[in-house]
């Protein structure tokens, strides 16, 4: 019987145009170093306001990647 074991990390991402692009831009450089990947999970979001308006979003996120045998 085979099965896949997972670790988990904790990332954080930020993009000044959405939570979307956060997310993606903290997997893609996720994904230049480890290989793998195979989940997420958005833990919390969260952003930055200046001069009244909002300057950037930012995501905490966890990633599983398989282990290898």
């Amino acid at each position: 019987m085979s099965g896949a074991t997972y670790k988990s990390i904790e990332l954080v991402g930020t993009s000044p145009d959405s939570y979307a692009d956060a997310t993606r831009r903290a997997v893609r450089r996720a994904s230049e170093t480890m290989r793998d990947l195979r989940w997420f999970e958005v833990v919390e979001q969260r952003g930055h306001i200046g001069q009244g308006d909002v300057t950037e979003f930012q995501v905490r996120l966890r990633v599983w990647f398989s282990l290898e045998a």
